[in-house]
């Protein structure tokens, strides 16, 4: 049984699965747990920030996936600014090697509320160790 929010003036549940990539498609993440453990660690400081709640995470070599409960009030593009945002900033920062990409992520992300695939498929995708 799905466990709805309770908003103001608002009651359901809005989950969206994100993907995103390294600017020019690197594998950054290729043998660095440290810089792996790093990025996690924003993404969840992220969340707890928005009280948004991280379902789902998996850091590949070269993709990002994300499986996010979010609120209603706070638009698609608006996670994926503060995900990508921030810890391409903090990565940049703390691991100059990344300096030499003239930004960590692209422009783009993809995106897909659960809506249409249950949100358990997008779960055993995104937990399914085949992306590396």
């Amino acid at each position: 049984m799905t466990k709805y929010k309770h908003y103001r003036h608002a009651v359901g549940l809005a989950t969206v699965h994100l993907i995103w990539i390294p600017c020019r498609r690197k594998k950054v993440f290729y043998k660095r747990e440290d810089l792996k453990q790093r990025c996690a660690e924003i993404f969840y400081s992220v969340a707890k920030e928005n009280n948004w709640f991280i379902k789902a995470l998996e850091i590949a070599s070269d993709q990002v996936y994300l499986l996010v409960e979010y609120d209603p009030h706070t638009a698609i593009s608006q996670l994926a600014k503060a995900f990508k945002g921030r810890s391409s900033r903090l990565l940049r920062q703390e691991f100059p090697e990344l300096l030499k990409l003239p930004s960590l992520w692209t422009h783009s992300y993809f995106f897909d509320t659960t809506g249409k695939v249950s949100t358990q498929k997008i779960f055993d995708y995104i937990n399914d160790p085949h992306h590396d």
